[in-house]
């Protein structure tokens, strides 16, 4: 970085604000976005952009669902770097389908309905998504009203659908395809590209690979019988034999992530679902019962081998098992994906976060979590991934997987913004032959 891109890292940086950021925040968690349903948060998000000084697109999807996009455009003599991140969050918010699944109630932290408490801001998404969808759009408004001569154009994409989920067909929905990073794939689609990308996602690091994910279906065939009968007539309870199954593949998904283990990933595997009977006739067994798996993969493993492997593993459980029935499918597949790690945006964000930690790089090892970076480097565009530590003992909950999506720092997405800063204007004000 010259003299004159730190002087513009330091005027962008002069007008990054916490009350800023917490107004966005609490603006985005107020509007329910569960995914499928993220239409108006989207629109307003593309009103809030429009009043940054950045040109703003509100991309439909259907009438439901919907990106928000914005752009600050350069003289065309740079390369272009999207700002990514998503809008729609992991549960809905309404206790009619999240809860006894989330737990015997929604707990604060899993309503759409924002909270702040000192510097802390809580309530559904807080952090993840919108704390660093947040992020994105102050460091995009710091860099436009800093009036910074860019070369490349900066654009920014609020996607819907990035939540590892089929369509939800409550409330009147009827498309299954609303997740799984289908707003990120259609704004590429329609013509929304750039040369490099950085997604805001948790992580106080730089990531250039991420796992992948492929779901199966497991099919554990039984006998349809009344539990008057059991003594008297053939036996076979796809119920029991799938409690054998899922225990087995428990113990085999350790075995799996240490083989696959290496770079920044350790790819995991759980039995998500089990469907089976009839929960108002407990005296019958069903002659199904139907399992879900997520499995997790390397981006050096792809979905073919990885059915594979499975398969593998269930042909050991019925070698163990030759009373068992049962059949399977791979059902999704979105395979892992890496960028070198001496690319330009991975590189740029690398010095941002070492300037604001003080020290050299250290990525976190071990990932499992994926994100729509996997849509951006499966499409061809080099992707880092940056973003917000865990909340500390000092926040209103302690640290849970729904408090740590749920409750964010400010102070954290701050620091964030400024990194997202450092990053755009590295990358955003050299000319392309210095890219």
């Amino acid at each position: 970085m010259n003299e004159q891109q730190r002087a513009w890292v330091d005027a962008a940086w002069q007008l990054i604000d916490e009350a800023r950021l917490t107004e966005l925040v609490v603006g985005m968690v107020d509007i329910p976005s569960p995914t499928g349903e993220e239409a108006p948060l989207a629109r307003w998000l593309s009103d809030t952009i429009a009043s940054s000084g950045l040109e703003a697109h509100y991309q439909a999807i259907d009438d439901r669902q919907a990106n928000a996009l914005g752009l600050l455009r350069g003289d065309g003599t740079g390369e272009d770097l999207l700002l990514y991140a998503p809008i729609d969050t992991l549960t809905v918010g309404d206790p009619d389908e999240d809860v006894p699944w989330v737990g015997p109630e929604l707990r604060p932290d899993l309503e759409p309905r924002a909270r702040v408490e000192g510097h802390h801001v809580l309530g559904l998404g807080a952090s993840n998504p919108k704390g660093h969808a947040a992020a994105v759009v102050v460091a995009a408004e710091a860099i436009a009203n800093a009036g910074i001569p860019l070369r490349g154009d900066l654009l920014v994409g609020l996607g819907a659908g990035g939540m590892p989920t089929n369509g939800r067909l409550t409330r009147g929905l009827t498309r299954h395809n609303t997740g799984q990073g289908v707003g990120c794939s259609f704004m590429l689609e329609q013509g929304w590209w750039a040369d490099h990308a950085l997604i805001a996602k948790p992580g106080w690091a730089v990531a250039w690979e991420e796992v992948g994910l492929c779901w199966f279906e497991v099919r554990v065939h039984g006998t349809y019988t009344y539990v008057g009968s059991r003594h008297r007539m053939p036996y076979r309870n796809a119920i029991a034999h799938a409690a054998t199954v899922i225990e087995a593949l428990e113990r085999w998904f350790p075995e799996y992530a240490a083989r696959h283990t290496d770079g920044l990933v350790a790819p995991q595997g759980v039995v998500s679902s089990v469907e089976g009977g009839w929960p108002r006739m407990a005296a019958v067994t069903p002659a199904l019962c139907r399992l879900r798996i997520d499995l997790r993969t390397s981006p050096r493993t792809t979905p073919a081998q990885v059915r594979r492997e499975f398969g593998a593993a269930i042909e050991a459980i019925l070698a163990n098992h030759p009373e068992f029935e049962l059949d399977w499918d791979m059902v999704l597949a979105i395979p892992g994906t890496s960028t070198p790690e001496d690319v330009p945006v991975v590189t740029a964000a690398k010095a941002a976060w070492e300037e604001l930690a003080g020290r050299p790089h250290e990525p976190i090892l071990a990932n499992s979590g994926a994100t729509d970076a996997n849509i951006l480097r499966n499409r061809g565009i080099p992707t880092a991934r940056i973003g917000m530590d865990r909340i500390g003992p000092a926040a209103p909950l302690p640290l849970d997987f729904p408090a740590g999506m749920n409750v964010v720092d400010i102070r954290e997405a701050t620091r964030l913004t400024r990194a997202i800063v450092h990053a755009a204007i590295t990358l955003c004000t050299r000319e392309r032959s210095a890219v």
